[in-house]
């Protein structure tokens, strides 16, 4: 059930791929005339992904916040561009695993392909030229590492770092209550920041598991979806 104690909410965290862009990934401009539109009213706005840290560098900047983003599914987060970015996550030992997998799948003639292996500080992602569940039999001898398919990628990432570890730290250096946060999001990934936000939403290009912990689902998909949404959650300003 959707947490009415506040209205309209006093913060908006959303994720990128799948939620503000078509299933191409490709932006949706209306989207972004709806960001700018609750950033001028001064309303914070997070940007939360499994990209990295110079993706949302850049994004942010064309869109116009304030420079706090999560970054790398939570395993890394910064609160403004002037704010201290903060590592959460466990590179060394994602590297293990990852070195672990390609052993494996190297040998079967399939090597793994990284993504931008040089600007991550917290996980590893490489494309999902394999199975997300043969990837985590193949680690199930190291249950600190968590496999996390997000659609456009895998990502190995330390047990219990999520989007919505990250929000939590976010809203307390904001001073802004994570309870007082919508989350708008698409993907399996995203389910933990929209349980810790006060209002929860899934467009409804979800994954079935979002579509479950979501307070509300959208009914048009990716960023239409959002867009849908916002106009929802702040009517006055749109």
């Amino acid at each position: 059930m959707e947490n009415v104690s506040f209205f309209p909410p006093k913060a908006l965290i959303t994720d990128v791929d799948g939620t503000i862009t078509d299933e191409r990934r490709r932006i949706n401009t209306d989207a972004i005339l709806a960001i700018r539109t609750i950033i001028d009213a001064d309303i914070p706005v997070i940007l939360a992904s499994g990209n990295t840290v110079c993706s949302l560098n850049m994004l942010s900047k064309m869109i116009g916040t304030d420079g706090t983003i999560i970054a790398e599914n939570g395993g890394t987060y910064r609160v403004t561009y002037q704010g201290e970015q903060k590592v959460c996550g466990n590179h060394k030992l994602c590297w293990d695993a990852y070195e672990l997998l390609n052993t494996h799948f190297s040998e079967i003639g399939n090597e793994l392909e990284l993504y931008s292996p040089e600007d991550r500080f917290a996980d590893v992602a490489f494309a999902r030229t394999v199975g997300a569940g043969d990837v985590r039999e193949l680690l199930k001898q190291m249950p600190s590492v968590k496999v996390i398919d997000t659609g456009f990628a895998i990502h190995l990432q330390l047990a219990g770092i999520t989007k919505g570890s990250a929000l939590l730290k976010i809203a307390e250096e904001m001073n802004i209550p994570a309870s007082e946060f919508l989350a708008v999001g698409d993907s399996e990934n995203d389910v933990e920041m929209l349980e810790n936000a006060g209002i929860g939403v899934s467009v409804s290009n979800g994954h079935q598991n979002l579509l479950g912990a979501a307070d509300w689902i959208s009914k048009k998909t990716y960023g239409d979806g959002f867009v849908e949404t916002v106009i929802k959650y702040f009517p006055s300003l749109f």
